[in-house]
């Protein structure tokens, strides 16, 4: 229910600024707090938006996203954005172990205050789940490889196809190093333990993602490995990865899904766990609480361009061809053909009801079955924890939610020499969060090494 910007953004003074059209010391205000507008202005919920005070009245709130985007991109426009390079070295080597949002954040404030950084990615291109995790069309990957150049020319080092506990020894990195910070993401996806689950055809979302940025990183959107053209999708999950895997789905190709739903010969169906939030705030619901209402967020929205999102209750009065979101369902098996290929999802509804223990829980409806059409089911439903293999050989403890057990003010955990950061720590999460907590561990690793900090 938390708003406002993790970063600690001054945006009254950037927003001042801007107004007065002196656009340098506008970025030089942003510079101080954020390591990546670029990132964040395009793909976060925008939580600064949600806290302005505006809100308290009702009011429209001042749109920070799109001020912060026009700061950033005019300030690489300007050549305003430079390399950090620091004057001094320290000699201190630090091991960062993933690129995603946490990782870049915690590199760039590790180098400017001297030290050695390498960056350690499994995957062979930069971002984490920057790059492979949020489709082209959100967030462009030449934005991203932008500011690694960025880094690079400042210092820091990245070597990718460099899986930790895989094809690097974990020991070897832990005893050349003197300091570790773990970004590796929550990266175990929620599988579907359901009858069928093993047809093929039965994806994780975030492959989905994966194969469709790849194929397209290579020049050859129809190479990908997991292609939606012309097929029935269902996509289980209604969150935002969800909605990206819709967006990809309509996107990926001009012979994709959006093609053959205009022509009405095939459809994409998403299944929601969750009620239908509201259209407007309610009265427990409070200014500046985070709004609990119905978000439209652009894969619904191209969806919604062709046919009326539907808004049906556990009582389904909508039939299975409606756009794109279903609530209060779930799956229940998946059907296959003779050759093992996903054909059919058979959903069902569900209510929410306290248990024996008093928790909310979703609770079948019975007779509520309905079949609805699959050549490809993607799994969105979100994460578990991040790799667990890696914790194990170097010895790091996690708590009982599958995260690096790390404290949040000291980032340490029960290693000396390691820290973590990001959505390994603290779980599933937004990007601001997570160059939020790249910052702090950088912060307390510099501390660590130096015995004082004067990183922000």
């Amino acid at each position: 229910m938390a708003t406002g910007c993790p970063l600690h953004n001054l945006i009254p003074e950037f927003n001042d600024l801007v107004y007065r059209g002196l656009w340098r010391q506008a970025w030089e205000r942003l510079d101080k707090t954020s390591n990546f507008p670029e990132f964040t202005s395009r793909v976060c919920p925008a939580l600064c938006e949600v806290g302005c005070t505006l809100g308290a009245i009702g009011m429209p709130p001042i749109t920070v996203k799109a001020v912060e985007y026009a700061i950033i991109e005019r300030a690489w426009a300007e050549g305003w954005v430079l390399p950090k390079v620091p004057p001094v070295r320290t000699g201190k080597r630090v091991a960062v172990v993933g690129s995603g949002p946490a990782g870049l954040a915690a590199a760039a404030q590790l180098n400017t205050a001297g030290h050695s950084v390498t960056v350690f990615e499994r995957a062979d291109r930069p971002g984490g789940l920057l790059m492979y995790g949020i489709p082209n069309m959100k967030l462009d990957k030449g934005v991203i490889l932008r500011r690694v150049r960025l880094l690079e020319e400042s210092g820091v080092k990245f070597i990718y196809n460099a899986h930790i506990g895989v094809e690097v020894d974990a020991q070897d990195i832990l005893n050349t190093h003197d300091a570790v910070v773990l970004c590796t993401g929550s990266t175990r996806p929620r599988d579907a333990n359901v009858e069928g689950r093993t047809l093929k055809g039965v994806h994780f979302a975030v492959d989905y993602l994966t194969a469709a940025t790849k194929a397209l990183l290579s020049g050859d959107v129809e190479a990908t490995e997991i292609n939606a053209a012309g097929l029935n999708v269902v996509v289980i999950g209604g969150g935002d990865t969800g909605n990206d895997c819709l967006g990809t789905v309509f996107r990926q190709s001009e012979a994709c899904a959006l093609t053959a739903t205009r022509q009405r010969g095939r459809r994409v169906t998403q299944l929601e766990i969750m009620t239908r939030p509201p259209d407007t705030r309610q009265p427990d619901n409070v200014w500046p609480e985070w709004p609990k209402v119905l978000k439209v967020d652009y894969g619904q929205e191209e969806a919604i361009a062709l046919r009326e999102d539907t808004r049906e209750d556990a009582a389904d009065t909508v039939e299975v061809d409606a756009y794109p979101r279903r609530y209060c369902k779930t799956v229940k098996k998946f059907v296959g053909d003779a050759n093992g290929h996903v054909r059919e999802v058979v959903a069902v509804n569900v209510e929410w009801k306290k248990d024996a223990s008093g928790r909310i829980v979703p609770v079948e409806v019975a007779g509520s079955e309905k079949t609805i059409p699959a050549d490809i089911v993607l799994l969105a439903m979100g994460f578990l924890g991040t790799d667990t293999a890696l914790l194990n050989e170097l010895g790091v403890e996690a708590d009982a939610r599958g995260n690096i057990k790390a404290g949040h003010n000291a980032h340490r955990t029960n290693h000396p020499k390691i820290f973590a950061a990001g959505d390994c720590r603290r779980g599933q999460s937004l990007v601001v969060w997570a160059v939020n907590e790249g910052r702090a561990a950088a912060r307390e690793c510099d501390r660590f090494l130096m015995g004082y900090t004067m990183l922000p």
